[in-house]
């Protein structure tokens, strides 16, 4: 019975196949179907395909990868410091312990010396040493002497137990400064990837481009792809020439000095004026290279004053300046994250350490989206 009625089915077919003929036909149909959907697509200008990036794309791409290389650059900055004082910190405890320990070692010695005496003396019954004395008098004297020696003893005691103490509090700290230290060199090398990173990339995209299109590049923002341009800038602004001024002051080494609100700021202007032409190194305070806060940091110390060494901390170094009441000296912040930063130099201007490629040179404060100001004090 089963057989009859399996004899009867007929296979099943597909749906198209009483319209095309069979099956083989369908899949024609389909490829067809979305061969036209994709011509059609073409047409309205949604499936072109992407045309290559403008060189001023690029330099946008650029710029946007040497500011996130100056935030990691900065936070791998303060990750430097703050391991640098870790480890300071550690190398004082060290000592402190092992000086500790020595005069622990001393004490101990000490208290054992005392101990010994007494079980050596000690193991007799009083009257008995006393008869057996050659000098009772002697004798008496000694006893005297060996109760002010438990007097001494228990304070022997003490006192070892209080170094003992003291000793493992540095002993801690000192464990607890040297995981802090491990947990901020990992956080050091993580920042010091992403910088690398990051410039990497810049270095890619600018690789991409023709020299003739690097050239517009570095001629639209006077920063060379080699530097030469900008250290050649460098130079004559170290002499007394004015700068063509903003503002229609005359700027240049001296005056920019002699506008400066004190002494300690027309020296740290003066200095920023003699750095002009080095180059960029991430990370780096001088004297032969510097990065942004580097360059600040470096200024302001000719001028008596230690600045901290990041942007996000060096922006608290003073009271802050409204932007109409800047003076030669001030420092002047960048971009929402407070990522980079520059010495200001009057006429609108200031003195900054770019990005690799564009050495320490004088630049609008316009250039860049600005943020706030400080006067270091």
């Amino acid at each position: 019975m089963t057989a009859t009625v399996a004899s009867h089915r007929k296979p099943r077919q597909h749906p198209l196949a009483s319209l095309t003929g069979g099956t083989r036909t369908a899949r024609t149909a389909a490829t067809l179907a979305l061969a036209g959907a994709a011509t059609a697509t073409v047409f309205d200008g949604t499936g072109q395909a992407a045309s290559p990036p403008t060189p001023a794309q690029v330099k946008g791409r650029i710029n946007a990868l040497y500011q996130e290389a100056e935030v990691a650059t900065q936070n791998y900055n303060g990750a430097k410091e703050a391991a640098g004082t870790a480890r300071q910190e550690l190398s004082r405890l060290q000592d402190e312990a092992a000086r500790r320990t020595q005069k622990l070692n001393t004490a101990r010695t000490e208290l054992g010396a005392v101990a010994a005496s007494q079980y050596r003396s000690g193991g007799v019954d009083p009257t008995v040493r006393l008869l057996l004395s050659a000098d009772p008098q002697r004798y008496l004297d000694g006893a005297a002497v060996l109760e002010r020696a438990g007097s001494h003893q228990a304070t022997a005691v003490a006192g070892y137990a209080r170094r003992l103490g003291s000793v493992r509090q540095v002993r801690q700290r000192a464990e607890e400064t040297a995981e802090r230290l491990a947990a901020t060199e990992a956080t050091l090398k993580k920042h010091r990837v992403t910088v690398v990173h990051k410039l990497d990339a810049a270095e890619q995209l600018l690789s991409r481009l023709t020299a003739e299109q690097r050239q517009r590049m570095a001629g639209r923002d006077g920063v060379g792809t080699d530097g030469v341009g900008t250290a050649r800038t460098a130079r004559a602004d170290r002499g007394t020439r004015a700068d063509g001024p903003l503002d229609g002051i005359a700027h240049g080494p001296g005056a920019a000095a002699a506008a400066a609100p004190n002494p300690r700021a027309a020296r740290a202007v003066s200095f920023a004026y003699a750095a002009l032409g080095k180059p960029y190194v991430w990370g780096a305070t001088g004297p032969s290279a510097y990065d942004c806060s580097g360059l600040t940091q470096a200024a302001w110390k000719s001028g008596g004053v230690a600045l901290p060494r990041t942007t996000y901390t060096q922006i608290s170094s003073g009271p802050r300046i409204d932007r109409s009441q800047l003076a030669p000296g001030d420092l002047v912040f960048f971009y929402s994250g407070i990522s980079h930063v520059g010495l200001y130099i009057g006429g609108g201007k200031m003195i900054h350490a770019p990005h690799p490629g564009a050495p320490v040179r004088i630049a609008p404060i316009d250039q860049m989206p600005f943020a706030a100001a400080t006067r270091p004090a």
